[in-house]
């Protein structure tokens, strides 16, 4: 293969560097992430399959439940099957549309993630702390409305987020030195003051990320009092079991996702991001799905009808 060149002023490609310096690692690691992308869309393709055809769970909490696994789906599409086509090549091409592109849709798949979970905190908000109320406020009208806000913002805010990087110039390196085109890496080979820029992608950020976040907090915190209050330990237990799942998922989805965005371009660390980021773009989507069946009886006697009625 021949030698990627230092200057990369006239070439319109980026080359993804992914984990060219574990050489020897390479076939080991694409092993290990395919098993993992696979168990992954699995998960996923599970929950999807059985909040549509359990009549069980018709509730408007399965609804985003099916469709958070969705756009879980998406999202780990976007970002590992090219990340394991990387192990196999010392170094992949990507053309800077497909580079933007690739970033645009992480962003707004990852964004509606976001907004979503802050609106299934509404939904237990209003389930535990307002029950004789429930029907009546969550109809399905609002649950449909209430997705289609959640992919359209982040869909609007990645739109703007993504222009506002590609716009700046790449007049050095185009190596960007990760397994995929994230903000932080690409945003480091900008070779112009990217101040400005960088202050609007805080903005932007704090839209996706810390509202959203501090919104759950703020939900959990109400739910967690009128828990707490309960008389009936059967109730409390049931409260929690549906609740767990949801506040676990947001830390994890929230905690990887503040850490790597939420910081100036001067704490860049190539490397470090890059572990984090295959535990959010590999670990966690792997996580998610037995984090909710396991804390979840609906969903797990859901599980056991489906596999009883293909067994008979």
């Amino acid at each position: 293969m021949e030698p990627v060149r230092k200057n990369h002023t006239l070439s319109s490609d980026f080359v993804i560097l992914g984990f060219g310096e574990m050489a020897d690692l390479q076939i080991l690691f694409f092993g290990l992430f395919l098993i993992m992308h696979l168990v992954t869309l699995a998960g996923h393709a599970a929950i999807v399959l059985i909040t549509l055809i359990d009549s069980c769970l018709q509730t408007p909490m399965y609804f985003f439940l099916r469709n958070l696994s969705a756009i879980e789906i998406c999202y780990t599409l976007v970002i590992v099957p090219n990340m394991l086509a990387n192990f196999l090549s010392r170094s992949q091409r990507m053309p800077f549309l497909a580079c933007a592109l690739q970033m645009h849709l992480f962003i707004a798949l990852g964004g509606a993630e976001c907004f979503l979970l802050a609106v299934m905190a509404y939904d237990r908000f209003v389930a535990i702390c307002n029950p004789l109320r429930y029907a009546l406020l969550i109809t399905r009208g609002l649950c449909l409305r209430m997705l289609a806000l959640a992919c359209t913002s982040g869909f609007a805010l990645s739109l703007t987020l993504t222009t506002l990087i590609f716009l700046l110039p790449f007049c050095q390196s185009h190596e960007i030195n990760h397994f995929f085109c994230d903000i932080p890496a690409v945003l480091f080979l900008a070779c112009s003051d990217t101040r400005a820029n960088e202050v609007a992608i805080f903005v932007v950020c704090m839209l996706i990320l810390l509202i959203p976040f501090v919104l759950i907090l703020l939900s959990y915190a109400f739910i967690i009092a009128a828990v707490l209050k309960m008389h009936s330990a059967e109730g409390r237990s049931k409260a929690f079991s549906t609740c767990t799942g949801h506040l676990l998922v947001s830390l994890l989805h929230y905690g990887c996702a503040i850490f790597i965005y939420i910081r100036p371009k001067s704490c860049y660390t190539p490397e470090q991001d890059k572990i984090v980021s295959l535990v959010y773009t590999n670990v966690t989507p792997m996580l998610y799905p037995m984090i909710y069946s396991l804390r979840n009886k609906e969903v797990k006697g859901a599980l056991r009808r489906l596999l009883e009625s293909h067994g008979h």
